[in-house]
């Protein structure tokens, strides 16, 4: 909840600032990027502080695919309060939400995280290291955020990157730390399809 509340604010300062006298604006709007990142990182602290080890992420990864493409379907139907949609197009598939026709942002990753969760399902019926399955998908879903965010608007820095880009990028690097550490010492942690229901 921090980190979506956060990342949130980063996306749009100038619209929160213009607002910051009114409490219930500033307490609107979140982010899946910084609900993920903050869970992520707050799973990690509390783990270190009771000194578990294991992964625990990939029970998680279908419910987050499943509860993506819902709660995405939720922002089409809002339209345009839920500023979830992409900029101008006139493209035959893009969607009027009022204000003439728009990428329809939310559409592609509906398609995006359900065609992720498939080819997640695969990886998950062969052997995977713990904790493997859930890097996929946080590096999959933050490669797609990366690029879709340059078809949304959105507020810059350094002129070129958003807040929530940014974000992607910092998570992006800690998938590949972790698919390259795990790669090199998979042996002890190779996971098999018929343990999969065990782990934690």
């Amino acid at each position: 909840m921090v980190g979506s509340k956060i990342l949130a604010w980063a996306e749009s300062p100038w619209d929160y600032w213009s607002h910051r006298s009114t409490p219930l604006v500033l307490l609107s709007g979140k982010t899946i990027v910084g609900g993920l990142l903050g869970g992520w990182i707050g799973v990690e602290l509390v783990k270190k502080r009771f000194g578990v080890r294991r992964a625990t992420g990939d029970l998680f990864v279908f419910p987050l695919v499943i509860g993506i493409a819902i709660g995405r379907m939720g922002c089409v139907l809002t339209g345009l309060p839920d500023h979830t949609y992409g900029v101008h197009t006139s493209l035959p598939w893009g969607v009027d939400f009022g204000d003439g026709a728009r990428h329809p942002t939310q559409l592609y990753e509906i398609g995006f995280v359900l065609l992720l969760g498939l080819v997640i399902f695969w990886k998950s019926r062969r052997e995977y290291w713990n904790g493997e399955l859930f890097v996929w998908f946080m590096g999959g879903y933050l490669g797609f955020r990366l690029v879709v965010e340059f078809i949304k608007p959105r507020h810059v820095y350094f002129g070129v990157i958003s807040a929530i880009q940014i974000a992607c990028v910092l998570g992006l690097i800690e998938c590949f730390r972790r698919l390259a550490q795990n790669f090199q010492h998979s042996t002890p942690n190779v996971q098999r399809p018929t343990e999969a229901m065990s782990h934690e």
